[in-house]
C-alpha cells in the first residue's frame, strides 16, 4: 500500500525539520506563556496557551524548504505529562499538535509538493528494561499519544530519541493499536488508510544506546515490524559522531534511513547547552551521508535552526535522487545488545539447550532454589561454551511458570549478551516472556497437533512483537516419520504463517524433528535418513526459511560418550543437507577427526539405515 508520503519518500531525497525545542526557546517565552509556573517548560501545552509560538516554528522551516515538519508533542504521551499533572490531557495535546502542523502544511503544499507532518513521539522518562514502568503502560501511554496524533491530520508517526528497544517495541504496539482503530473507523482520506511510522534510536558518545545496545541490534529488534518503514538515528551527537553507525545501517537496512544529528556536540555555556556546527558544516556532512552511504531522509535534530534546513534544502533541490541500494538484509535475532545472524558461516548457529528446566537438573534446581543470580551465570557458561542464542525453558510442574519466565526473562534482558530462544507450551507465558524482552526472540515452538488455533495464538505473538518462530513437524495425526509427511506439514505451516499472519518466510524456522535412532524400534530405522533428506528438501524449496534440530533426540538413551560421538556425526551430515542451527549442549559436540573411523562409519550406518546385525559398540 502507498500514499503520497511513501510514494514521495520512494522518489526523492526528504527533508525533515529542525529542533522544536531550540527554536521555541529563541522565542524567549515566559511563564505565563506557557500557562502558568506550574505548566513552564511543558512545550507541549504551547499547543493551547500560545499556539502562535508553534505556528512561527512550523512556518520558519516550511518556508526554509522542509519536506516534512514534527507536531510539537515531542512529551505529550501520559508517562511525561504526569510530570506536570496533566496525564489525561494527552490525546488533546498530540490532536492539537497534529492541528496545528497540519494546518501549516497544507498552506505550503502545492499538488507537485506536498508537505508533510510526522506525529512525534518521543522516548518518555522511564525506562522499561530498568522496572520503571511496564510494557503494558508504555503501550497505553503510546497509543492514546499516537491517537491523538493521527486524528489531528499526522502522515507518519515519528517514534524518535529511543534509548531503551524494550520501550520501542511497546511504543510500536501501542501506535500499531491506534492505526489499526483509525483505519476500522474512519473512511480513506488522503493518507489511503496508511500511517508509516519512522523509528529512530539515539547513539550516545559511548557508541551505543543508552542501555548499552548496539546499532546491529537495535535494527534486528525493528526489521521485522511491517508498520516501520524507515530506520534510522536522532539526537546526542553531531553528524561526525554518527558516521560508523550510519554507514552500517545504509549497509544493512533493508529499509530507507533516516538521520537527524544535533548542530554537534553541545557546550556548557552559563548552564546552558549550546551548538556551535554551522549550517555550512551540517551540510558537507549530510551530502556525505546521503551521496555516498544512502541517507534517504535528512534533518536536524537540538540546535538546528531554520539556517540549517535552508542550507539543506537549497542543496536538495539540485540532488533530487534517490540513491539506489541493492544489498539485502540477512535476518537476524537480537539481545538488547548484540544482534546474530541467523545463518552462520560454518554452520550451524549454536542454540544452548542447558538453561531449561526440563533438559537441566543443575538449571532446574536453581529455578527450585530461584538462585536467578546462578542462573544468569549458568547461561553466560554456555555463551564461554561458544553458544550463540540461548534456549529459555522454566516448564516445571507444581511451579507458576509465568512467575518464573518473568524473573528469569527480566534479569536475562539486561545480564545477557545472547539473544534468547523463548521455549514454551503456553501462550500466556510465551507473551509475558516477550513483553520483558527488548531484543528480538525466537518462539519454540509453534505445531499443528489441535489443527491451527493454538498455532494461530503463538504466530499472531509472532507478528506483534517481531518474533521468529520455530515450527515443528507435527499435524492432527501426530509427528512426522516419513519425509513426505516432514514436507508437506512444512509447507502447510510456512503458506498459513505467510498468508494468514502476514509473517516472512525468513522469520520461520522449521524443525524436521529427529528420533532415538538406537532404540531398536523397527519403526524409526530410517527416520535419521528422513530428518536429513527433508531438511535438504526444505531449504530448497522455502530457500529464505531456516532449519533447525533438537539434536540430542537423536541419540536418546545411550550411554554418555555415545551420545556425544552420534550427536556429532549427525550433525555433519544435518550441516551438509543444510541444517541453520541446532539445539545443543556447544561443548559436547566433537569435531570429525577426533573420532576413530570405525566410530564414525557405525554412526554413519545407524544415520542412513545401513546397519548390519551383529554385535558392535561404538
Amino acid at each position: 500500500m502507498t500514499n503520497r508520503f511513501t510514494e514521495a519518500m520512494n522518489s526523492r531525497v526528504l527533508l525533515f525539520d529542525g529542533a522544536t525545542g531550540t527554536n521555541l526557546q529563541q522565542q524567549n517565552l515566559t511563564a505565563d506563556d506557557f500557562g502558568g509556573k506550574h505548566l513552564e517548560g511543558c512545550n507541549e501545552y504551547l499547543c493551547i496557551s500560545k499556539p502562535d509560538a508553534v505556528r512561527r516554528v512550523h512556518y520558519d522551516f516550511l518556508n526554509a524548504g522542509a519536506d516534512i515538519i514534527e507536531t510539537n508533542s515531542f512529551g505529550s504521551t501520559s508517562i511525561v505529562l504526569a510530570e506536570y499533572d496533566i496525564a489525561d490531557m494527552s490525546y488533546e495535546l498530540s490532536f492539537l499538535s497534529a492541528k496545528i502542523a497540519r494546518q501549516c502544511a497544507d498552506e505550503f503544499s502545492t499538488p507537485e509538493r506536498p508537505r508533510f507532518v510526522a506525529g512525534s513521539m518521543g522516548p518518555g522518562t522511564k525506562l522499561p528494561s530498568l522496572g520503571h514502568i511496564t510494557y503494558q503502560g508504555i503501550e497505553e501511554s503510546y497509543y492514546l499519544a499516537a491517537k491523538g496524533l493521527i486524528d489531528g491530520g499526522s502522515d507518519v508517526l515519528c517514534i524518535e530519541t529511543c534509548q531503551d528497544m524494550l520501550q520501542v517495541k511497546a511504543a510500536i504496539t501501542g501506535a500499531e493499536r491506534a492505526v489499526a482503530e483509525w483505519k476500522e473507523s474512519s473512511t480513506i482520506d488522503w493518507r489511503n488508510h496508511l500511517i508509516p511510522f519512522i523509528v529512530s534510536v539515539t547513539i550516545e558518545t559511548t557508541g551505543t544506546m543508552l542501555m548499552g545496545t548496539e546499532i546491529a541490534s537495535a535494527l534486528t529488534s525493528l526489521e521485522p515490524y511491517q508498520s516501520v518503514y524507515v530506520v534510522g538515528m536522532n539526537c546526542a551527537t553531531g553528524p561526525k559522531e554518527m558516521e560508523e553507525n550510519v554507514r552500517y545501517l545504509c549497509h544493512n537496512s533493508p529499509k530507507p534511513v533516516f538521520l537527524m544529528p544535533n548542530a554537534g556536540l553541545p557546550e556548557n555555556v552559563g548552564g546552558v547547552a549550546h551548538y556551535h556546527l554551522t549550517p555550512e558544516e551540517m551540510l558537507k556532512w549530510m551530502q556525505r551521508y546521503v551521496t555516498e552511504f544512502g541517507v534517504g531522509i535528512i534533518g536536524g535534530c537540538c540546535g538546528t535552526t531554520h539556517q540549517h534546513i535552508k542550507a539543506l534544502a537549497d542543496w536538495l533541490a539540485v540532488h533530487n535522487n534517490q540513491a539506489q541500494r541493492t544489498w539485502e538484509y540477512t535476518p537476524s535475532v537480537s539481545s538488547i545488545y548484540t544482534s546474530v545472524a541467523m545463518r552462520v558461516d560454518p554452520a550451524p548457529l549454536l542454540v544452548g539447550e542447558r538453561c531449561n528446566a526440563n533438559g537441566s537438573k543443575r538449571f532446574r534446581e536453581l529455578l527450585l532454589a530461584e538462585d536467578y543470580d546462578s542462573m544468569v551465570n549458568m547461561a553466560k557458561e554456555q555463551i564461554r561454551e561458544g553458544a550463540h542464542v540461548l534456549d529459555v525453558c522454566v516448564a516445571y510442574v507444581g511451579r507458576d511458570e509465568e512467575r518464573d519466565m518473568i524473573e528469569v526473562i527480566k534479569r536475562f534482558n539486561t545480564q545477557v549478551t545472547l539473544p534468547l530462544m523463548i521455549d514454551s507450551t503456553e501462550v500466556n507465558v510465551i507473551e509475558v516472556a516477550l513483553q520483558h524482552y527488548g531484543g528480538r526472540a525466537i518462539i519454540n515452538s509453534i505445531n499443528f497437533e489441535d489443527g491451527t488455533e493454538k498455532a494461530d495464538k503463538i504466530l499472531h505473538l509472532a507478528k506483534k512483537y517481531g518474533a521468529s518462530v520455530v515450527a515443528l513437524s507435527i499435524d492432527e495425526e501426530g509427528q512426522a516419520y516419513s519425509f513426505q509427511k516432514k514436507i508437506d506439514i512444512a509447507l502447510r505451516i510456512r503458506n498459513h504463517a505467510v498468508d494468514v499472519h502476514g509473517l516472512r518466510e525468513d522469520d520461520l524456522i522449521f524443525d524436521a524433528l529427529t528420533f532415538p535412532l538406537g532404540s531398536g524400534q523397527e519403526d524409526l530405522r530410517d527416520s535419521g535418513m528422513n530428518t536429513i533428506n527433508a531438511i535438504r528438501e526444505i531449504k530448497r524449496l522455502m530457500p529464505r526459511a531456516k532449519t533447525i534440530l533438537g539434536l540430542s533426540n537423536c541419540s536418546f538413551g545411550l550411554k554418555a560418550h555415545t551420545r556425544h560421538v552420534l550427536n556429532s556425526v549427525f550433525l555433519h551430515y544435518a550441516i551438509e543437507a543444510g541444517l541453520d542451527m541446532a539445539i545443543v549442549h556447544a561443548s559436547k559436540i566433537m569435531p570429525l577427526y577426533k573420532i576413530d573411523e570405525r566410530g564414525r562409519e557405525l554412526c554413519r550406518q545407524l544415520i542412513f539405515d545401513e546397519r548390519k546385525w551383529e554385535d558392535v559398540a561404538v
